[in-house]
């Protein structure tokens, strides 16, 4: 193997990449990796995975389509995580009293 132009090729690649972060999607291999599986990673090493075979750049559909889905299920972590936190308010009884017009009955 020429290292010389292995490197080139992923050089060669990596230029032809429009994106910092592009989306790529994996290729079934033979020892063992599996096809279909989504990831985010840098120009040079989606270059570098391109290069080998082992990855393809993900369409602008399937791009839109990961987006959408990763901002959905932040969103649920996000409202999951706001449903767990309680809130809860200290209020001395003066200032509960003046809260609720002054009036306090008496018993």
């Amino acid at each position: 193997m020429d290292l010389k132009l292995y490197y080139q090729k992923i050089r060669d690649t990596e230029s032809k990449i429009p994106d910092g972060f592009p989306l790529v999607i994996s290729q079934q291999t033979d020892d063992g990796g599996k096809g279909g599986r989504c990831a985010e990673v840098t120009r040079a090493v989606a270059a570098k995975l391109i290069t080998e075979g082992t990855a393809r750049l993900a369409t602008a559909e399937e791009t839109k389509t990961y987006r959408e889905d990763t901002a959905a299920a932040k969103k649920q972590a996000d409202d999951a995580s706001e449903a767990g936190k309680l809130q809860i308010t200290v209020v001395p009884t003066a200032e509960l009293a003046r809260l609720a017009g002054g009036k306090k009955d008496k018993a």
